[in-house]
Order: structure tokens, then C-alpha cells, then sequence
């Protein structure tokens, strides 16, 4: 299938607000990077203050400050996909660099790889192409359903699901890299891209998984596991163990629920096939809660990124008021309770 229509930005912009909206800032980007480590520090530090000042209190507000971190660590996210743009910084190499170790690395993501996968996504948004598909192909649902994801997400079981994954194909990595370290001149033929386990349930060798995938996710998990130690080290070198039980709490639990509400609410029930670049996305109004927690970094005007993806997260605002006689074409919704209702039509 041919790629999604595109909008041609001159039918909608003049040539200087296109010129203007798609201008790169070398500060903002960092900036932005900037704010969601302060808020980081001030959350988690904070609260772990208020826990040695008076536990009861601390433990009360537990909950908020883990709600909290959750949606900052959404946010790096964020500004590691505006950096798989190239929208994070004009300097290609300072874009990767910010992205990659100030952003992704904290949740665990390789920007390389997300890059590839995610300029296919839109391509071919809602398309049979399109490698997220699967993500909103399953909406709307039932309460019962949705209530089951939520549990799982918030009890840790998504968290460790998708690490325990991670982590068996990182440790084929490693043994790949060990491997090719201890002897340059092994011959066996890699060309398959695929490693053997001894046997399948059948007797039969059978690929487990592919190597040089393997290994991207070895140096992935390996700057995961970094930054964490970094994370750990400065907490217990300041105030104790506590603002890193937040934060590893947070990454695990919160942060996966706002993940999969802002990926539900991006895609989930727009038509699948449709030739109209406006069906495509879903574009949310994001109240102060909000933007706390699962719309981070103007992530809510996701009809307009889909739009016109090379303009940077912070002129998103700017380019939702200049399509303002094109919003009866978009999906917009009032808040994000609209949509989980919208998504969970039966019972």
C-alpha cells in the first residue's frame, strides 16, 4: 500500500510560518530536557524530605509523588520521539546525543531503533503497514478489559513482563559480544541474523532471536542499568535510598499507565485505511493534570504532529490555532476521560 496522504503545509501555513514553525531552537529542546530532570529532582528528592520529616505525611503523599515521576518519565519519552525527528536540537549530533543519553536511556529506550520503527508508524499511520497498529487495533473495549490492563500496569506486572524480555535478549547479546571478543575468528555463519538454542520443544534447533538485535538490545539494557546506578549512587549520596524507591517505583508502575493511555488515546478508534491524513490521530485538550501526568510536552496535539511531523513539539500549540478552521476535519476531544469513554464503549 502507497504511503498516507500527506497536507501539503503551504495550503495551510504562508511560507514564514512554515519557516517559523519548523525552525529547530537550540536551547528550547534542552530546555525541555532540563525542566523534566529539575521536576525529577524536586519530586523525588522532595518527597523523600517529606517522608524523614514525617512519615505519615510522606506515605499520604506517596501516591502523588509517584504519580508525578510517572508522568516526567512519560516525558522523557517524549523528548526522545521529538529527538527521533530531529526536532530536539538543529545540531544532528547534539539532537542524538540529548535524546539517547539525557531521554531515552532513563526509560530504557534506543533512539536508533525507535527512529526506524517510528518513521514507519508514520508513513503508514493506520495503515496494515503500520507497525502500531496492534496498538489501537483492539479498541473501542470493554471496562472489564481496560480494567485489567490498569491493574497490570499499576501492580508492576507490564514493567517486569517487558524487562524480563529486554533482559533475555540482552544477555544473548552480551554472550554474542563476549563471544565475537574472545575470537575474532569465529566462522560460524551469522548471515541468518538468527543465534540457536540447543533445542526447540520438537528436538529441532530453532532461532531464538536475531543477533545484531540482540546486541543493540545488550548496549540498550546496559545504559538502562547506567543510568539507574548514576540515579541510585546520587540518592544514596544525598538523602538515602528513598528518592530512588520512588523513581524505580514510578518507571514501573505509572509510567507504563500513562504510556498506554497516551498511546490509546493517540489512535485508538480513528479509521483504519481511511485516505484522510486528518482521520489519522487524535488530538486531546490537556488540562494542568493532565500535562502532570499522561500529556507531557504537547504530546496531547497528536492530530497535528501527524500532520506535520517535522515541526517540534513546542510550536504544536501554535500550529492547533492556525488549523482552527480545519478542526471540524480533526478528531479533538474536550479531555482524556472523553476518550477512555469513548474506548471502553461496552461494559
Amino acid at each position: 500500500m502507497p504511503a498516507v496522504k500527506a497536507v501539503k503545509p503551504l495550503d495551510i501555513f504562508t511560507r514564514e510560518q512554515w519557516s517559523m514553525l519548523t525552525a529547530v531552537s537550540a536551547w528550547k529542546g534542552a530546555a525541555l530536557i532540563a525542566h523534566a530532570w529539575a521536576s525529577i529532582i524536586i519530586i523525588a528528592w522532595g518527597g523523600a524530605l517529606l517522608w524523614q520529616w514525617n512519615m505519615i505525611i510522606g506515605l499520604i503523599a506517596a501516591p502523588i509523588i509517584i504519580a508525578l515521576l510517572g508522568g516526567r518519565q512519560l516525558g522523557l519519552a517524549i523528548l526522545m520521539h521529538d529527538a527521533a525527528h530531529g526536532a530536539l536540537h538543529p545540531k544532528r549530533k547534539v539532537n542524538n546525543f540529548l535524546g539517547q543519553w539525557f531521554a531515552g536511556d532513563a526509560t530504557g529506550a534506543d533512539l536508533q531503533s525507535y527512529r526506524a520503527y517510528h518513521l514507519t508508524h508514520h508513513r503508514f499511520t493506520q495503515q496494515a503497514e503500520d507497525p502500531d497498529l496492534g496498538l489501537s487495533a483492539p479498541f473501542p473495549t470493554s471496562r472489564a478489559s481496560m480494567r485489567r490492563k490498569i491493574i497490570r500496569d499499576l501492580t508492576g506486572q507490564t514493567f517486569f513482563k517487558q524487562r524480563s524480555f529486554q533482559i533475555s535478549t540482552a544477555w544473548v547479546g552480551i554472550k554474542a559480544m563476549l563471544s565475537r571478543n574472545i575470537s575474532k575468528s569465529d566462522k560460524r555463519d551469522t548471515s541468518a541474523g538468527t543465534v540457536f538454542n540447543q533445542k526447540s520443544r520438537s528436538g529441532v534447533a530453532a532461532p531464538i532471536t536475531n543477533v545484531e538485535g540482540a546486541v543493540e538490545t545488550a548496549k540498550t539494557m546496559l545504559r538502562f542499568m547506567l543510568i539507574q546506578t548514576i540515579i541510585l549512587t546520587i540518592s544514596l549520596a544525598t538523602v538515602g535510598w528513598l528518592p530512588f524507591l520512588f523513581w524505580i517505583i514510578a518507571l514501573a508502575t505509572t509510567f507504563q499507565l500513562f504510556l498506554r493511555i497516551r498511546n490509546i488515546a493517540e489512535h485508538a478508534c480513528a479509521p483504519v485505511g481511511s485516505d484522510d491524513p486528518f482521520s489519522h490521530a487524535r488530538t486531546t485538550r490537556a488540562g494542568l493534570l493532565a500535562r502532570a501526568t499522561v500529556a507531557p510536552y504537547y504530546v496531547n496535539y497528536h492530530c497535528e504532529h501527524h500532520l506535520f511531523m517535522g515541526v517540534p513539539c513546542y510550536n504544536l500549540p501554535l500550529v492547533h490555532d492556525i488549523l482552527g478552521p480545519h478542526h471540524d476535519k480533526m478528531k479533538i476531544e474536550k479531555n482524556y476521560a472523553d476518550v477512555m469513554r469513548i474506548i471502553t464503549q461496552t461494559s
